[in-house]
């Protein structure tokens, strides 16, 4: 879509028109769905934290300023209920269910890239909040290190710091060469 038809959505979703919010919404909730899949781990949570993200856009959707794009604030909007999700559960033990779900979505999938997907999955949840989600949205959801750094409140420097080290991080984990 045009970045002149978003506005124009954008506009009318301001004024209450609420078709013009669910095209915006239809626009990019894969894109938010799927980097809270990455952070937390879980489809369905992932799908919940989506939900109430774009009902709280919908509300706050006048503070959209347009020096970013629509998907970097709404994906701004997700990480903080993400944030706040995982501070009201506080730590809870992992479920190897969640990794079951995640398989069973793939059937094709042969046993040694279930066990790679799982190790990556296990060596993401080792990784500071901030530092997983930076690699989430830097790597794999290919948003730049400005729009993470947005998303997530953090200084441009602290957001390239945490790709490169949680990247590290990673490699260590799953006992990958550094090389590029």
């Amino acid at each position: 879509m045009e970045s002149g038809e978003e506005a124009r959505l954008i506009g009318l979703a301001r004024g209450g028109d609420f078709a013009a919010f669910g095209r915006l919404v239809d626009l990019h909730q894969a894109a938010v769905r799927a980097f809270l899949r990455r952070v937390t781990g879980n489809y369905a949570d992932a799908d919940d934290l989506a939900q109430e993200a774009f009902a709280r856009t919908w509300e706050v959707l006048y503070r959209f300023d347009g020096s970013s794009s629509l998907r970097t604030f709404i994906c701004g909007v997700a990480f903080q209920y993400w944030r706040r999700s995982r501070r009201a559960q506080g730590r809870r033990e992992r479920r190897e269910t969640a990794y079951a779900d995640l398989s069973d979505t793939q059937t094709d999938e042969t046993p040694e890239r279930a066990a790679q997907r799982l190790a990556l999955r296990k060596a993401m949840d080792q990784l500071p909040e901030d530092q997983r989600a930076a690699l989430a949205l830097c790597l794999g959801q290919e948003f730049t290190h400005a729009e993470a750094a947005e998303i997530l409140g953090l200084p441009l420097g602290t957001v390239k710091s945490h790709v490169t080290r949680g990247r590290a991080r990673l490699q260590e984990a799953l006992g990958v060469g550094a090389e590029r």
